[in-house]
């Protein structure tokens, strides 16, 4: 930084320094909104509320999950009882459908 004949220094930022602030202030603000993204969720895990139907999938899973733990031990159990090869074929009879019904 150039000094100034005081002997102090610039306080501007040059062109260079200034993009990277700029990013720096961009990411700080895009952290903050998701923070605040994830803190809304926990929220609504708390209160025992569904999530919506806009969150992502992996999102919803994970509050099922949480909510309804024996359910995905059962459906665990039985997946490991019916083995591979007949979980490969219910799930080409089930995936379609499933499929059909998101579309509506």
């Amino acid at each position: 930084m150039p000094a100034s004949p005081s002997g102090a220094r610039d306080p501007r930022p040059s062109v260079t320094q200034q993009r990277v602030l700029d990013r720096i202030a961009a990411q700080r603000e895009r952290l903050s909104a998701r923070r605040a993204q994830r803190l809304v969720v926990q929220a609504q895990a708390d209160n025992g509320q569904a999530p919506g139907a806009d969150l992502p999938l992996v999102q919803r899973l994970v509050w099922f999950t949480r909510e309804h733990p024996v359910v995905v031990a059962a459906v665990a159990g039985a997946a490991l009882m019916a083995g591979p090869r007949r979980l490969v074929r219910w799930a080409g009879v089930a995936l379609p459908l499933i499929l059909k019904l998101r579309g509506r």
